[in-house]
């Protein structure tokens, strides 16, 4: 089996490892489509692909549109308890390094036949919101630090919005240094009041970058939010499930892929 390294590339094509993620990833579609849907890519957190992902997956397909959630782990040969041990403490597959992930779906799924290849947008998680917010702010660099050859910034010019839930945004991530330099998708944001995982500081300085920067940046903070608020998995200690807040946070984001959508 192709495998990319845990903090690097093997010089693989976005296409190549597009097709080693889709065979893990979860994929929902709406019913009784008749024609090519919108596309969301959905990115885990550092602890995995939990289920309360396909939660928001039916928040898409309700709306028309597929939602796929990706495991970055286990084709990397890790699992959740090594995400936990590994990637949450920043020792390896840093965001950065996972953008490899995005562009790699974003071939895949241009490439599928039911899905429109010019409505696609993106969401992330905590890892996941790092994940893409670095893939939008390296720019030039992109094959040489993801390790996908062919990874473009060019190719993310189509994405139609991204939803970033509690997003990791401290150091080293890039966005609050360089921006995005390139492609510039309208953000909604979703930030907790008491997350004292990513904390408040760290990515609200990201999204204000962004702003200054011209950027559509929509961000809501639930003042009494934990890390993970919408994950009924979540074993941190410090995360406290609010199915409440969940709830409002699909609306956010049945919202954000509306006006991605149309």
């Amino acid at each position: 089996m192709i495998q990319l390294g845990r903090t690097g590339g093997a010089g693989l094509k976005a296409a190549e490892w597009g097709e080693v993620l889709a065979r893990g990833a979860t994929v929902q579609r709406p019913l009784l489509a008749m024609a090519r849907v919108p596309v969301v890519l959905q990115f885990h957190g550092c602890g995995g692909a939990e289920p309360f992902l396909q939660t928001y997956g039916k928040t898409a397909t309700d709306l028309g549109v597929a939602a796929v959630t990706i495991d970055s782990f286990r084709p990397r040969g890790m699992s959740n308890l090594d995400g936990k041990l590994f990637v949450c403490t920043g020792t390896t597959l840093r965001g950065a390094q996972r953008a490899a992930d995005v562009f790699a779906m974003l071939a895949w799924a241009r490439a599928q036949p039911w899905a429109d290849p010019d409505r696609i947008a993106l969401a992330g998680w905590s890892h996941g919101g790092w994940t893409i917010m670095d893939a939008l702010a390296m720019g030039s660099n992109a094959a040489r630090v993801t390790g996908i050859a062919d990874a473009d910034p060019a190719a993310l010019q189509g994405v139609k919005g991204a939803f970033l839930v509690y997003p990791y945004a401290s150091f080293p991530s890039l966005t609050s240094a360089q921006g995005w330099p390139g492609a510039k998708p309208p953000v909604t944001a979703i930030l907790g009041g008491k997350d004292q995982v990513v904390g408040v500081n760290g990515p609200q300085k990201a999204l204000q970058r962004l702003t200054r920067d011209g950027v559509s940046v929509e961000t809501t903070l639930f003042p009494d939010a934990t890390h993970a608020f919408d994950d009924d998995h979540a074993n941190d200690p410090r995360a406290k499930y609010r199915p409440d807040l969940l709830e409002t946070s699909r609306g956010l984001y049945a919202g954000m892929l509306k006006r991605a959508f149309g």
